[in-house]
């Protein structure tokens, strides 16, 4: 972007010297051409351009600088131009030759004469280096699109001559809908500038500045001020995306000679009134200001320059006004006021737009407005949004068709519906660009679209269509560029995309599609991008991804995603010789990574995350894959070691490896690496972390958490990573020091030190001011939270994790915790914390005061609530009542933990009542009176325990308006009431427990519904013990219990709740009678199926149906007055691992069939009048005389007071019950089972989720 006084001084210096060269400008596309003439190179300077040579890869054949040979004169080579007194070279212009290397070399700065500087367009990655002060003699310095990164060098400000200075980065237009992940293209801001003002303070004979995609956020209040008082001669300021900000400050107007301002996208500008001098600069070509924030009234009077070419005001949506008024249109070739607020009432004041090749518009548009414009015969490209009117739609249409230049139509938000196939057609015949965002498309329309067979690019976003997409697609041949982006499209993609054969680029991100992707995709052998994303929430496996992806040789972005790819990876990938971004993330891909994918010489971003990939990393080659930046493999099961091989990759920026299998040591010894991001969390990683981990300066992000990591870790050791802001040591078995004199994580924000034996609260942390997130739980800190952790933090952190310590206070004069901004999460559980609980002023999102000894709270406490959604003071030692204040300050809130602590009095209605709650635990309180009624179908609780408490009346009807309901625990109160069948329907509802209440009637009675043919649909867990229920039970009532039969049960999995923000901090659990002891189960598997209708005054005989439960685990019968014979049907439950049916009045011997139960590990037949002999084969030939005892009739082992055939004295046995809250698993049976699973860990967390997978495997 430099102006043509580089070309006048070149070509004097080769008129001095008779020389013939033709120089063309590089923003023409020319290159230097020189004719032979003798040497004049100086020899250093050839010796500096060959080394400079060598640093350098070429992408194209035809741009490898072949000129550039040893023994040749140096001036005469491509690009290069040199002073003919001197032999200096002058000119170095590398303007998109295809070079890539690993950084500038250093040779660069051995060419001091340099006036003109150019390797822009090329792929330079690494650190922007310093050394710039030594180009004294620069006139013009072009870095763009270079892909170096980093602070701008101080040096760069010392060049007092520049008259142009262009270090812009704009993102690749190539990929249409969507321009990747950013870290394929690098950083947001590749460049940043901690102070524009610095940047530019010597820079006075500046004339044109170009920083584009420049982070210049911390440039403050007056960039303006700053550009004007030290480049007053400023002709082009390009600072698009550079993230200001401060508004336009009315400093600019001193530019009286500007020419360009581009200050679009600057989305952060606070918002100002549109810069009314920009309209008297007499200069101006182009005015830029998309984005920018602007509001309030357009000026109504004109722009004064007469040579206005482009105006660009979309996406203000703020700015109204009437449409624009200008001196003279005649020159105006671009006009966008997409996203405005204007108004189009009135018709054109001028009618001479000859010149308007670009024209974009929306709102309450007419054919009369548009028809002011004049002829328009140079219009090549439209936008129009919102026509919602059919009738103006379709004379707009027609208008569109006199214009036979346009080939570029984009509609946005219209209406097609009554538009006929004709009327499209005839009037976009022309067209070779069509982009349709958020508009209605019927069948009809749909189909004719493919009758425009001169579309090159055909884009629909957003669009409201029926069906499937029609096959008329594949008549569009001429097709370069295709996307579909959230449409609802309905099933397969059509075959016919096949024929599409000049496709370059494809991009389909729509939830509705399904089945395979047509092999036909083989034949779009000019495709350069493919971009793939179904819906990440559909459950539907898919098919596996087409080999004949590989044909596809040209192209160079591949991105499969959610697609839901079963299968391997096809090795015939390795033939994508040209691809430099491969993402086949969140799919269902298996086997290992195809040895080919590590052969493509190109990649540049590797996504193979959350698949099912197992198997060995295969070894990278720092040669091969020298182009290497980001590897992201996590969310696997993958195995073995870390290759050392991927650590001395050259360019390798970002390496995530978390959440697989992988083992051994971390072997790295790299210090020259550019990595910014490691993470290797989640694995079982040994070892020590290496040193040379702390050698590299570019390091930004480090987790390591959750390994094996062994060793001391001084926190010191990370002075040198002067760019780091993330650290995560958690979880290892790490020893964690602070002797540093310093401070050495001054710029972490983020802090995880969880479990890694920390004793005392670091010193360091004093001056962590930037700190937002720390965790410290499961250390051995013990004392007092020292004052300064508030004061410090106040004003930074968001993110508090305490628990699992040995805390005791929180040295605090006030109730209120002085935090200067809402919390994400305070957890101060599991420690020692006595007193009153302080509350943050600022209220949190997720807050725990759990297993503590807490014995008083604010009174108002749930003023304090107001945007919270958990809050949890369980098992403390607070009094008091709930405040009716919950019910207005806690509309957030989703999960309410008050077990276990001393609250009295009513629960408030709105806790039963209010949409938003989730879960609700008020168990073990003194909680009384009768529960609320007025439930309806907004409810949105999941969980309700209210165990143990003074609960009177009947059940609350309202609950089976409550679809979402899983755990029902009403036990231990002193409801009066019947058997709830009216829970029937609800589809979740997977654990009852109304235990230890005044229960009374019948169970199992909604047989005699009509409706009742799906009732308890995923009950597997209902415990109605100690009530006085009586009658028999009904037989056909156990046939529909369909969540404890085999054919209906899912493998082991934790019921979950839609609260996983939430996943470490509730635990789900419930209380089941077990052999006489009450058993604590947390985080409840699907696995776990039990009856317990024990202690009631249930009678008849037990019917033959329960045979029909197979997956049950625990039946519990006891303390009845059944009789008749036990069912020799309950042989048939394999699963059964407790049986209790003593203390009734069974009668008959014991089933044969009984000894089929393999896993059976407590059984209980006591008490009863069964006779005859006691069955010995398998499990019974463990149990002992307690099993069988009081049973007058019965003999034998392990009977061994009577034989078979006598008359044996038998008493009852009774055993008290007591409670107790089982850890981890409770294991019985001596090795016929596993007995019930019980997990203490978090329900969503990885150890909950180990021992779900593992835990049937533990039985066989």
């Amino acid at each position: 972007m430099a102006s043509i006084g580089w070309v006048l001084l070149l070509f004097l210096a080769h008129l001095h010297t008779l020389l013939s060269t033709s120089i063309a400008h590089h923003a023409i596309g020319g290159n230097l051409t020189h004719h032979p003439v003798p040497f004049l190179c100086h020899p250093d300077q050839a010796k500096a351009l060959l080394q400079l040579k060598k640093s350098f890869s070429f992408s194209r054949s035809t741009t490898r600088l072949s000129s550039w040979r040893n023994g040749s004169d140096c001036c005469l080579w491509e690009g290069v131009a040199c002073d003919v007194s001197s032999g200096y070279v002058t000119v170095l212009d590398l303007n998109n030759r295809g070079l890539y290397s690993h950084g500038l070399d250093p040779a660069l700065f051995n060419l001091r004469s340099l006036r003109r500087l150019d390797p822009s367009m090329n792929d330079i990655g690494g650190n922007i280096p310093p050394g710039f002060e030594r180009f004294a003699f620069l006139t013009h310095l072009n870095l763009s699109n270079l892909g170096l990164y980093g602070e701008i060098p101080i040096g760069i400000s010392k060049l007092v001559s520049l008259f142009s200075l262009d270090l812009s980065s704009h993102l690749d237009n190539q990929y249409i809908c969507d321009p990747g992940p950013n870290n394929y293209i690098g950083a947001k801001y590749l460049y940043k500038s901690s102070s524009l003002d610095t940047l530019v303070a010597n820079l006075s004979n500046l004339r044109e500045l170009y920083l584009d995609s420049v982070d210049l956020s911390c440039s403050g209040e007056e960039w303006g001020i700053a550009l004007a008082r030290s480049v007053p001669f400023l002709e082009v300021l390009s600072l698009a995306y550079c993230g200001l900000h401060a508004p336009i400050h009315k400093s600019l107007s001193r530019f009286g000679s500007l020419i360009v301002v581009n200050l679009q996208g600057n989305i952060f500008m606070a918002p100002g009134l549109f810069p009314v001098f920009f309209m008297d600069l007499i200069n101006l070509t182009t005015l830029q200001l998309p984005s920018a924030n602007l509001e309030g009234s357009f000026p109504p009077r004109s722009f004064q320059s007469k040579n206005l070419r482009v105006l660009d005001l979309s996406d203000n949506p703020y700015l109204s006004g009437h449409f624009p008024d200008f001196s003279d249109t005649s020159s105006l070739e671009i006009l966008r006021l997409e996203r405005t607020n204007f108004s189009y009432a009135r018709p054109m004041s001028s009618s001479n737009f000859k010149s308007l090749k670009n024209l974009s518009l929306d709102g309450n548009l007419s054919v009369d407005f548009l028809s002011s414009f004049g002829g328009l015969g140079s219009l090549c490209q439209l936008d129009l949004a919102l026509v919602d009117s059919v009738s103006e739609l379709g004379s707009i249409f027609s208008w569109i068709g006199h214009h036979k230049s346009l080939t570029s139509l984009k509609l946005f938000g219209c209406n097609f519906s009554g538009i006929t196939p004709t009327l499209l057609v005839s009037n976009f015949k022309t067209l070779k660009s069509l982009r349709m965002v958020s508009c209605k498309l019927p069948r009809l329309v749909l189909h004719s679209v493919g009758n425009l067979v001169g579309l090159q690019t055909l884009e629909m976003t957003g669009c409201t269509t029926y069906g499937s997409m029609p096959s008329s697609i594949g008549n569009l041949t001429n097709l370069r560029n295709l996307c579909i982006n959230h449409c609802g499209f309905l099933g397969p993609m059509p075959a016919a995309i096949g024929k599409l054969t000049n496709l370059r680029n494809m991009y389909i991100n729509d939830f509705g599609f399904s089945g395979p992707i047509p092999d036909a995709i083989g034949n779009l052998t000019n495709l350069n991008a493919i971009t793939i994303i179904r819906d990440p929430g559909d459950q539907v496996s898919g098919s596996s991804i087409p080999y004949a992806i590989g044909q596809l040789s040209e192209l160079e972005w591949l991105v499969l995603q959610h697609c839901k790819f079963s299968g391997s990876i096809p090795t015939s990938i390795g033939n994508l010789t040209q691809l430099m971004m491969l993402d086949l993330s969140e799919n269902s891909l298996s086997g290992e990574i195809p040895s080919s994918i590590f052969n493509l010489s190109v990649l540049h971003y590797l996504d193979l995350s959350s698949n099912k990939l197992s198997g060995p990393i295969q070894g990278f080659d720092n040669k091969v894959n020298s182009q290497l930046e980001t590897v992201r493999l996590r969310n696997n099961t993958l195995s073995g070691e870390i290759p050392p091989s991927i650590f001395s990759l050259p360019v390798l920026r970002i390496l995530s490896l978390s959440d697989n299998q992988l083992s051994g040591p971390i072997q790295y010894d790299n210090t020259a690496s550019q990595l910014k991001e490691v993470d290797l969390g989640y694995n079982a990683l040994s070892g020590s972390i290496p040193e040379a981990i702390f050698q590299i300066s570019s390091l930004e992000h480090i987790d390591v958490s959750s390994n094996n990591l062994t060793g001391s870790v001084d926190l010191s050791h990370f002075s040198r990573l002067t760019e780091l802001t993330s650290l995560y040591l958690s979880h290892n078995k790490l020893h964690v020091t602070d002797d540093a004199a310093d401070n050495p994580l001054a710029g972490v924000t983020k802090l995880g030190l969880a479990s890694c034996n920390i004793t005392r609260f670091p010193r360091l942390f004093m001056d962590l001011n930037l700190i937002w997130f720390l965790d410290l739980s499961c250390n051995k800190i013990s004392g007092d939270i020292p004052n300064w952790i508030w004061a410090s933090w106040r004003n930074s952190i968001v993110y508090l994790n305490l628990s699992d310590n040995m805390l005791t206070g929180m040295q605090l004069t006030s109730d209120v915790l002085p935090f200067a901004n809402p919390l994400q999460v305070l957890d101060l559980s599991f420690n020692i914390l006595s007193g009153r609980i302080h509350m943050p002023n600022l209220s949190a999102d997720i807050l725990n005061y759990s297993n503590n000894k807490f014995s008083s709270i604010l009174p108002n406490w749930a003023f304090y609530l107001s945007e919270t959604r958990y809050f949890s003071v369980s098992k403390n030692n607070i009094n008091g009542h709930v405040p009716l204040s919950i019910c207005s300050n806690s509309s957030w809130l989703q999960v309410l933990d008050l077990s276990y602590n001393n609250f009295s009095g009513s629960i408030p209605a709105c806790l039963i009542e209010n949409v938003p709650l989730m879960v609700l635990n008020l168990r073990e309180n003194h909680f009384e009176e009768m529960l609320p009624s007025n439930i309806t179908t907004r409810c949105a609780l999941q969980t309700i325990h209210l165990h143990g408490n003074k609960i009177v009346g009947k059940l609350p009807r309202g609950l089976s308006n409550c679809s979402c309901l899983e755990v029902v625990d009403f036990g231990g109160n002193q409801i009066v009431d019947t058997f709830p069948s009216w829970l029937r329907g609800l589809p979740e509802l997977s654990v009852l427990i109304l235990r230890s209440n005044q229960l009374y009637g019948t169970i199992g009675d909604i047989v005699e519904d009509a409706e009742s043919d799906e009732c308890f649909p995923s009950l597997q867990i209902i415990d109605l013990s100690s009530n006085n229920f009586s009658g028999n039970l009904k037989p056909e009532w156990f046939k529909l219990l369909k969540s404890m039969m085999e054919e209906f049960n899912s493998p082991g999995k934790i019921i979950t709740h839609d609260i996983s923000s939430f996943a470490t901090f509730y635990h789900d659990f419930t209380e089941i009678t077990y052999k006489g002891t009450y058993v604590t189960f947390r985080n409840i598997l699907t696995t776990l199926t039990a009856i317990d209708f024990s202690n009631n005054r249930l009678e008849g005989t037990i019917p033959e149906t329960f045979g029909r439960l197979v997956s049950l685990l625990m039946m519990n019968m006891s303390h009845n007055s059944f009789t008749g014979k036990i069912p020799a049907q309950l042989g048939s439950m394999a699963d059964l691992e407790s049986l209790d049916l003593s203390c009734n009045q069974l009668s008959g011997e014991i089933p044969q069939e009984l000894t089929d139960l393999t896993f059976l590990g407590v059984l209980n037949l006591s008490n009863n009048d069964l006779v005859g002999e006691i069955p010995q084969a398998n499990q019974f030939s463990t149990f002992n005389s307690s099993s069988f005892e009081g049973n007058a009739g019965l003999c034998g082992p392990p009977l061994s007071k009577s034989p078979c055939g006598a008359t044996p004295n038998a008493g009852n046995i009774y055993k008290s019950s007591r409670h107790v809250d089982v850890a981890l698993f409770l294991f019985v049976g001596l090795g016929f089972g596993i007995g019930f699973a019980a997990a203490i860990v978090a329900k969503w967390g990885r150890v909950g989720r180990w021992f779900t997978a593992t835990g049937r495997a533990w039985r066989t």
